[in-house]
């Protein structure tokens, strides 16, 4: 893929409207958008990443570099990516790292790659994020409970008989099977139950290995956080995690469509 395509691939689904000012703001923001091809375990891929950021921090003239290295990429490719990323492309300035879920498949691995990154970027440094939870409607959930006083104070057990939170998708795996036969989509949209508690100053929602739906549910089912601070909004997770721990332990289970046969292994 070469820049051109990089750009076409990039600005695709931007929508066009009649704005005569448009079409010059567009093309400054395509010019904006590089790309550069590598190995992920290539050095020599980072060394010249590095000097292309280089070059284009040499055009803003800052003074210094604001770097995020977003790995939204295959698991088994984080860590050579991270380690490269800071021997590389560590800059005088600002570093941050993103690593997107699923983080781990099970306790162990979880564990295994929080050591791994650690070696490499501190804990201000690395931030653990999945995109759906930054999606607008999901981040609206705390301001319809908290700022609007007549949503919270009706906000209880007395006045809603029960939530439930539907998870659709108008489309199929779209060339993701590979992922999904590795983790599964209960790790892709369920907290898995073997994970453990992120505790990093720079998680907005508490971060496990996935966390889509249950993450929507402590967002309606919490007390109210003593600010919206990372910190505090993740104290206020902590004990309704683990009431979920307990409820499920009685209450929970995995249920096969009707008509077909599936092997236990399917749901791990």
């Amino acid at each position: 893929m070469d820049q051109e395509e990089y750009r076409r691939r990039i600005t695709s689904y931007i929508k066009r409207d009649n704005d005569p000012e448009f079409e010059p703001k567009f093309e400054e923001f395509k010019q904006l958008c590089s790309y550069v091809s590598g190995g992920y375990e290539d050095s020599e891929s980072f060394v010249k990443l590095n000097e292309h950021l280089l070059k284009v921090e040499g055009n803003h003239k800052a003074g210094f570099a604001n770097r995020i290295f977003y790995l939204a990429l295959p698991p088994s490719v984080f860590i050579p990516v991270a380690r490269h990323a800071r021997e590389q492309c560590h800059a005088r300035g600002v570093n941050r790292i993103i690593v997107e879920k699923p983080f781990g498949k099970d306790l162990d691995s979880c564990r295994e790659l929080l050591k791994a990154i650690k070696q490499f970027w501190t804990e201000d440094e690395t931030y653990r994020i999945d995109h759906y939870l930054g999606k607008e409607m999901v981040k609206n959930l705390l301001v319809l409970r908290f700022a609007n006083i007549a949503t919270n104070a009706a906000w209880d057990k007395n006045s809603i008989s029960n939530v439930q939170i539907t998870f659709k998708e108008p489309f199929g795996t779209e060339g993701r099977g590979g992922y999904f036969d590795e983790f599964g989509i209960i790790r892709d949209i369920m907290q898995n139950r073997k994970s453990s508690y992120l505790e990093s100053p720079h998680l907005y929602f508490l971060m496990s290995m996935c966390v889509d739906l249950l993450q929507v549910l402590s967002i309606l089912t919490m007390e109210r956080p003593v600010s919206f601070s990372p910190e505090d909004i993740r104290d206020e997770k902590v004990p309704l995690s683990e009431a979920e721990r307990g409820a499920c332990s009685h209450g929970c289970g995995r249920f096969p469509g009707q008509g077909v046969a599936h092997h236990p292994a399917d749901y791990a």
